[in-house]
């Protein structure tokens, strides 16, 4: 594309598609060093994606649970940390699971383990660890299924991770892709897990182990500073602004049409920087080749509603995290927005956040809120977790792009469109839902920096270099 103010200011101009976390990065950083004229389009009224925060009846809330992760790369937390100051808090984590009917601490502390988990469970667990080298191997293709029975035994993928995965993604784990394992698994074994616990008992945990970093005021936080970075080193942000073409010739994008309200325009730049899902720019793009389309079509995002109950009590529980891997519990996890920042306001006011896994057109898609509220209740008391207190009300919101779905035949269709959209002059992607990334902020953040540094003083993309940076993307493993 071209620009026809760059010989006047001697920049770049860089238009950036989204203002997740990931397109947000890339326009503080851009922006920061000088090193580009930004442009940011969101079809939202604010920035931050599901990494924003806001309030319910004064407390505030976010997009389901999220954390700060203190394994993010170490120019990503310094910058984190100089953007918040002091309103960045390193937290306990504090959160229980439900492991064969019983609760149990996690992240999992080894003395809390041997105490609470059922005897039967320790007992085939450590069986599985020592029949693990005598195991027979299933045959045929690897699949998440088989890479969780092989690594880590029958009992806690039966009993954990099998249960959870077919709630999060709504497939049996034999439909899953072994890169799942790879993104969402960390320890591989029994004996890894063990490991991780003995590295959290007292005189062997690190500064930051067993905590996160979280904003005093919200998630959002994070992405509201570096908004206001942004925008105070010049960045223009188009909020409620649909993006409804992006033409090219050949190989080379041209400009991106943008309809802001009635009235529709043409923007051109440099550099389009891309993060919103790719299957959605695979549409906006002027007629892409077939296979392209086709597999595109092909990918699928997991969808989830979030539960909003407020009730009329200053703490629900003392846990910041609550994780059902039951089956018969259609919620994944529960959080409670006012134990992460250890906040006492306001004061006789409480919300319950819960994570429902759920597609559009499923039952629970188009209930009200009440029902879905009388619902939430009702399975906190099969959980023995009884709401005693006045409910004030429930409210939702609803995501259709949640969580990439790593089917079986998904990286042979993603791989596809990822080759043409290489191929396109004047276009990077990156971020979650450009790259197909289950990751975590922290991976959007390191994602966009990295994109930053191989765009040159003309807005042209070193794709070497940033060949280079998406095989370190394709390590990150997701943080829980």
């Amino acid at each position: 594309m071209t620009n026809p103010t760059q010989s006047k200011i001697g920049k770049p101009r860089v238009i950036i598609l989204g203002a997740g976390p990931a397109g947000l990065a890339a326009a503080h950083t851009l922006t920061r060093s000088g090193q580009a004229e930004v442009t940011v389009i969101e079809r939202a009224a604010q920035a931050g994606g599901n990494s924003a925060s806001f309030t319910i009846e004064g407390v505030t809330c976010d997009y389901g649970s999220h954390r700060f992760h203190p394994a993010a790369e170490p120019e990503v937390l310094a910058d984190v940390k100089e953007l918040l100051g002091d309103d960045l808090l390193l937290r306990p984590r504090h959160g229980r699971i439900r492991l064969g009917g019983k609760w149990i601490h996690f992240p999992l502390k080894l003395t809390d383990a041997l105490m609470r988990l059922p005897k039967p469970f320790a007992l085939s667990l450590i069986g599985d660890m020592v029949l693990k080298p005598f195991r027979k191997k299933p045959t045929g293709a690897e699949t998440f299924s088989t890479v969780l029975y092989n690594g880590l035994g029958p009992t806690i993928s039966n009993h954990f991770y099998f249960p959870y995965v077919r709630k999060l993604w709504g497939l049996e784990p034999e439909k899953l892709a072994v890169t799942l394992a790879e993104r969402r698994v960390g320890s591989g074994s029994v004996g890894k897990i063990v490991m991780k616990m003995l590295r959290l008992m007292p005189g062997l945990r690190s500064e930051t182990g067993g905590r996160f970093f979280y904003p005093r005021k919200g998630f959002g936080q994070i992405s509201a500073a570096m908004q206001e970075s942004a925008r105070s080193n010049g960045a223009e942000f188009l909020f409620n602004t649909e993006i409804t073409k992006i033409t090219r010739d050949g190989t080379r994008i041209t400009g991106v049409t943008i309809r802001d309200g009635d009235s529709e325009k043409q923007l051109t730049g440099d550099l389009i920087l891309s993060t919103i899902p790719l299957t959605g720019l695979t549409r906006l793009i002027d007629q892409p080749p077939a296979k392209v389309v086709e597999a595109a079509r092909a990918i699928r995002f997991r969808g989830m509603i979030l539960l909003y109950l407020v009730l009329e009590t200053d703490q629900f529980t003392e846990f910041d995290a609550h994780y059902f891997p039951e089956a018969s519990i259609p919620i994944s996890r529960m959080s409670e927005p006012k134990n992460y920042s250890a906040s006492s306001e306001p004061k006789g006011i409480t919300v319950l956040c819960a994570e429902l896994p759920c597609d559009p057109g499923e039952k629970w898609w188009d209930m009200s809120d009440e029902e879905l509220g009388r619902e939430f209740t009702g399975w906190l008391g099969q959980l023995n977790l009884p709401v005693t207190v006045p409910v004030r009300r429930c409210e939702t919101r609803r995501l259709s792009h949640a969580y990439p779905v790593y089917d079986i035949e998904f990286q042979s269709r993603v791989d596809v469109v990822d080759e043409w959209l290489l191929g396109l002059d004047g276009l990077l992607v990156f971020g979650r839902q450009g790259l197909f990334a289950h990751d975590n902020t922290h991976h959007a953040f390191a994602m966009a920096y990295g994109a930053a540094d191989c765009i040159d003083a003309k807005g042209q993309v070193d794709r070497d270099k940033w060949r280079r940076y998406r095989e370190v993307f394709a390590t990150h493993i997701v943080e829980d």
